[in-house]
């Protein structure tokens, strides 16, 4: 059970020291990750930038509860995050974690609508469909199925099937790659409505230096390490983007 732990000063939301990811051994070895040492609080908007290998998804995967660090520790909200069974994992997953991917794996013989129902079935509180729909600009696209709608509609529904659990986090994973410039700024769009209304934590892997803009924080990796943390100290909205 991953419970937070008491306190009476507020905690990061995620607290991780000494992150590291091995893929192989001898040859084949692969650091995914090394020495990641890094505090995420609460509602933040983070980018992760980097070229391709250079660690952002593994990141983004070992948050969520898909993948487990071969050494380091992370902390969920004061509790221990690595060591823990799959099961409790599944819980964590299910409970805390929304994950937006590039590709929308949406399921073609369901409307919107009945996409966005699947995450009622496994979380405790979640927002009714029309509703995750409507915060994404879809509420009169519910009734349609996936071949019906464009490619910016689909990541749309993706994202709000995200929501509708009202995560803690927001793990997003390349969001905006198979998007044109203004489908992709309306998806990211949805991104910021979401955490600035509900205050999920939204971490965003994008290989598109301008996105980093709308950041609270941008984290810029390289080789497995984080090489730079930067605060944004003016964001300017998706619409102002450019790539």
């Amino acid at each position: 059970m991953i419970n937070a732990a008491p306190s009476d000063q507020p905690l990061p939301l995620f607290a991780l020291r000494g992150i590291c990811r091995t893929y192989g051994a001898g040859e084949t070895e692969v650091r995914a990750l090394i020495d990641v040492d890094l505090d995420i609080s609460g509602g933040e908007l983070i980018v992760l930038l980097g070229p391709s290998g250079s660690g952002k998804s593994t990141l983004l995967n070992i948050l969520g509860g898909l993948d487990r660090p071969s050494a380091g520790a992370i902390h969920f909200r004061g509790a221990p995050l690595t060591g823990q069974s799959e099961e409790a994992l599944t819980r964590y997953r299910r409970r805390h974690v929304g994950f937006i991917f590039q590709f929308y794996n949406l399921i073609p013989s369901l409307t919107a609508r009945e996409n966005v129902e699947l995450v009622g079935e496994i979380t405790d509180d979640p927002l009714e469909a029309a509703e995750a729909l409507e915060l994404v600009g879809l509420g009169k696209r519910l009734d349609h199925f996936p071949s019906q709608l464009s490619g910016g509609e689909q990541q749309r529904v993706a994202v709000a099937r995200a929501i509708a659990k009202r995560p803690a986090v927001l793990l997003c994973d390349e969001p905006t790659g198979a998007l044109d410039v203004k489908t992709g700024v309306r998806v990211l769009e949805a991104l910021q409505e979401v955490n600035q209304r509900y205050g999920s934590t939204t971490l965003i892997v994008t290989h598109n230096g301008d996105v980093a803009r709308m950041g609270a924080r941008v984290i810029r990796f390289g080789d497995g390490r984080v090489r730079s943390v930067e605060t944004n100290s003016e964001r300017v909205p998706p619409s102002a983007l450019v790539w």
